[in-house]
């Protein structure tokens, strides 16, 4: 697969990527018991589609998944990072790439997967930002073109990683959730009404797709961990 362009991390726009700027930090660690943890969710199969998406906005989804994202690389993994919330996107905000091209992009067949993605190093991590916001975005995501590039991913990474808008919003997750293996829901403490949580969760057991479990964002524990994840 073709490379369009690497970026180097600094400092100035990665302040989210906790697993990255400071990786011996309880934070970090319990993302690398999110990671071992889903790892084990799939025992008799090979997983490599996971979606990452929330109840409603503002709830750390997108950092979530980014970090997720960011210590399957470390682990080795060819890992790649989706940004298939095509309505606020974020990833080219957070790993400090053009969002010129993208996946709208590939999916209106502009330019090939390859020439689209592009690399964060030091970690080999590959990028495919969202690209230009289109006026039917559920639309592209439920295309035969979706489906092709989720297979064309598959044979070329061994984790994918999917950043979608939040379920109850829009049908848009919903629609990833049906060509993903799996799905974490992200949770954020104080924020999170428990009615819109039980309704994500019937949403996504709707769509046949496999929760894994939930990370509980933003609540301060007493061993100084931040994140939860549980297995549903």
């Amino acid at each position: 697969m073709a490379r369009k362009k690497s970026r180097q991390f600094g400092n100035s726009n990665q302040r989210k990527l906790v697993t990255y700027l400071e990786p011996k930090s309880p934070i970090s660690e319990q993302f690398r018991t999110l990671r071992t943890n889903i790892q084990y969710s799939f025992i008799d199969e090979e997983m490599q589609t996971i979606m990452i998406t929330s109840s409603g906005p503002t709830e750390g989804k997108s950092t979530t998944a980014a970090n997720i994202a960011v210590v399957f690389a470390q682990q080795g993994k060819r890992t790649l990072f989706i940004d298939a919330d095509l309505r606020k996107p974020s990833s080219h905000y957070t790993f400090s790439f053009t969002n010129n091209v993208g996946l709208t992009s590939v999916l209106t067949r502009q330019i090939e997967l390859g020439k689209a993605i592009q690399i964060v190093e030091p970690l080999g991590l590959h990028v495919l930002t969202s690209g230009p916001l289109p006026p039917n975005p559920a639309e592209l995501l439920s295309s035969k073109s979706m489906n092709e590039l989720i297979n064309q991913t598959k044979e070329d990474f061994d984790i994918i990683i999917v950043d979608t808008p939040p379920i109850t919003a829009v049908t848009d997750a919903q629609i990833i959730a049906n060509i993903c293996q799996g799905v974490v829901l992200v949770v954020s403490s104080g924020r999170t009404q428990v009615e819109d949580a039980v309704k994500t969760k019937e949403l996504l057991l709707n769509t046949g797709t496999k929760i894994l479990g939930a990370v509980l964002n933003n609540r301060k524990m007493k061993d100084n961990t931040y994140y939860y994840y549980g297995k549903k």
